[in-house]
């Protein structure tokens, strides 16, 4: 395409655009206006700013579906990595109207939204806690086990719904099912609210019941259970995590979940590059008297984020659950980087047919447990996350694309910008102008190295920001520079659907 009006905005010019939407892999100009892209192609007009792109690659920015952080400093990390949309829709918040003018008030560096939280309607409805719009709400209501155990009776399943419903009404993203987190909820509970779901053409995001390798209650058993709601409710079930959840029964849950998206069920997955996840300490599966004998790891294995501690049996874990169920943990729960048959089992439900990268970031906390929520950039020394939290999509594109050439760099990209955009464009409308590089796209655009791009994050140094992000631009505004933080930049909108009135 050949632009015939000008002056614009910005223009990119002799980069390698990489754009699955449109297939294009090859040398171009990116223009924008007005925060849309505006040209692609051979760009005549001038820009009032303009980017040698000559020997870098240009692509749509990162869409993260699964981060927690949801702050200044999350968003500047994540910046780094690529990404310049990023979603709260695993979990979720309530209530949802006052989340979002919470952040529009705060500004974000990067595009925001968040789903309807399931748990958080379930703590209202069967303990009488009133939801506040931070995830942290769940833990500190973790010690009371009513909502966690306990099937709901039919009056709270009624308001359950009816909070979830007033959530979706003020323009949530679907709706966050932690249902490994409430494991006492009922398959007639999960069908309403995925009938919910169905109603509204908006998606499930759900953190399945079980993550085990035994049966009963089994991940296999989980997949299957969430096969049944897809098909006998027709809502769109999206699988969060689809490596951690899955374990080492990874293989069969990849074959289980190809053979019904095959049969039509609307079933999508996400899943990070890493063998390590993250959790709040009193999640009710550590606390299962056969957690070793389920997941095939050891209490050793979870290790508490602000202090490096780790537990040596269910006695010890117990306590300190009780003590503080709401401190962040890491679950070492694959050894990728010593088992290479752990690294295979990654790989499945990294390379899943169409599935979606997505972080699972985590939020940043100071030394003593605390989230972080300042401004300060560099991030301040000894604020901890997860790697992940800095380097999901530099790492995925490192390992996976360029170091073992395990799919090509356009589908490679695809992972982290189509996929996840046509995930949400049939029930969320401001997606579909995102993911691609096109004629009246958002400018969210990336810009990098691909020789230099890396993750640097590791356990011992979790705040380490990727490198080889040379330009993030997020609707049409730089947040990096020449590879520099634009700290004062604060261009994020909001992603979410309509708002229903009255």
């Amino acid at each position: 395409m050949t632009s015939a009006s000008g002056p614009f905005d910005l223009v990119i010019r002799g980069g390698r655009i990489v754009d699955p939407a449109s297939g294009r892999d090859g040398t171009g100009d990116v223009a924008v206006k007005d925060g849309k892209i505006a040209a692609v192609g051979t760009v005549a007009g001038e820009g009032r700013r303009e980017i040698d792109a000559r020997g870098l690659v240009v692509t749509p920015g990162f869409i993260d579906l699964h981060a927690h952080g949801q702050t200044v400093a999350a968003d500047r990390m994540q910046a780094f990595d690529g990404v310049t949309t990023t979603l709260e829709l695993e979990a979720g918040v309530l209530p949802i109207a006052l989340w979002y003018e919470t952040q529009a008030r705060k500004g974000r560096v990067l595009n925001y939204g968040t789903a309807a939280n399931w748990v958080f309607a379930r703590i209202a409805a069967m303990i009488g806690a009133e939801p506040e719009a931070d995830l942290a709400f769940m833990g500190r209501n973790s010690n009371d086990k009513r909502w966690i155990e306990n099937v709901a009776s039919d009056t709270e399943v009624k308001e359950i719904l009816t909070r979830l419903r007033q959530g979706l009404d003020e323009g949530a993203i679907g709706i966050g099912i932690l249902n490994a987190y409430a494991p006492g909820a009922g398959v007639k509970e999960m069908t309403s609210v995925c009938q919910l779901a169905a109603e509204r053409a908006v998606p499930t995001y759900t953190h399945v019941a079980y993550a085990s390798n035994v049966d009963p209650r089994s991940s296999v058993e989980a997949y299957i259970r969430l096969v049944g709601y897809a098909g006998a409710t027709g809502a769109h079930m999206h699988i969060c995590h689809f490596n951690s959840t899955s374990l080492q029964d990874v293989e069969q849950a990849s074959r289980l979940i190809a053979k019904a998206q095959a049969q039509g069920l609307n079933i999508t997955v996400e899943a990070y590059p890493y063998g390590t996840g993250s959790t709040v300490l009193g999640a009710t599966f550590f606390a299962d008297p056969q957690f070793k004998e389920r997941t095939g790891g050891t209490y050793e294995a979870i290790e508490m984020v602000d202090t490096g501690r780790t537990f040596h049996n269910r006695e010890e874990l117990l306590a300190a659950q009780a003590q503080d169920p709401g401190s962040l943990v890491l679950w070492h729960f694959l050894d990728v980087e010593a088992n290479p048959r752990h690294r295979d089992l990654l790989d499945v439900s990294i390379l899943h047919p169409g599935g979606a990268i997505a972080s699972d970031a985590m939020p940043w906390t100071n030394p003593d447990g605390s989230v972080y929520d300042g401004e300060a950039w560099p991030l301040p020394e000894g604020t901890s996350s997860h790697p992940r939290s800095s380097g999901t999509f530099t790492r995925f594109l490192r390992q996976y694309v360029r170091e073992r050439a395990m799919l090509p760099l356009i589908d490679g990209i695809a992972k982290c910008t189509l996929i996840p955009a046509d995930i949400l464009g049939p029930s969320t409308p401001a997606m579909r102008a995102k993911g691609r590089l096109a004629v009246g796209a958002d400018a969210d655009i990336a810009v990098f190295d691909w020789d230099s791009l890396t993750d640097r994050a590791e356990f011992k140094a979790m705040n380490r920001a990727a490198e080889g992000m040379r330009h993030v631009i997020v609707n049409g505004e730089p947040v990096i520079t020449d590879g520099a933080l634009v700290r004062e930049a604060r261009p994020g909108k909001p992603v979410r659907r309509p708002v229903k009135v009255g």
